[in-house]
């Protein structure tokens, strides 16, 4: 439902990175559904604030922002629900795929990118660039995550991805957008 008040960089001029990231040991990555990591550059206006970005990802209607925090310092992925990170404020160096992974990528991301991180892709902070990195991150509406850090144990919460449904609308620019063309 994005309108052309909506903060937004036009779909049309999106610039958007698209990453397969092979398994590592108990890490699943893209390797289960297929979906590649997502990056949506400059998505959100230069300036656009934590709570404009939040009320339109609501407004849009596929994800609800749950929290406001930076990346964390460790590596963990999600099993249940895929992820939907807004970079409200910052600059930071983050690795998805796993430290280990000689596959992995090491993305820097600013205030206005958009992530989607699908179930099972391993992600973590590397190096808050300017010390004030900040994300709201969402999920599906009705969805709740969990956390998995690829040890022993959690093998059948990594066999639930292949169930997690990927996203029949855009979050971020609804009935067009750059998740439903993968």
């Amino acid at each position: 439902m994005a309108t052309s008040k909506a903060p937004i960089t036009s779909f049309k001029n999106l610039r958007v990175s698209s990453h397969q990231i092979p398994a590592l040991d108990r890490t699943p990555n893209t390797s289960i559904q297929k979906k590649p990591l997502l990056i949506y550059h400059s998505a959100f206006y230069p300036g656009t604030s934590t709570s404009t970005m939040e009320s339109h990802l609501s407004t849009v209607g596929v994800v609800d922002p749950q929290w406001r925090y930076t990346m964390y310092s460790t590596s963990h992925f999600h099993s249940n629900t895929h992820e939907v990170l807004s970079i409200a404020c910052g600059k930071a160096k983050l690795c998805f795929g796993g430290e280990d992974n000689p596959k992995r990528v090491e993305a820097t991301v600013e205030q206005g990118d958009v992530l989607v991180v699908p179930a099972g892709v391993s992600h973590r902070l590397l190096d808050d660039i300017n010390g004030d990195f900040t994300m709201v991150g969402s999920y599906p509406r009705g969805k709740q995550w969990d956390m998995c850090y690829g040890k022993e144990g959690e093998e059948e919460k990594v066999k639930g991805i292949k169930h997690v449904e990927w996203f029949e609308r855009d979050p971020v620019y609804g009935h067009e957008g750059p998740t439903l063309n993968v």
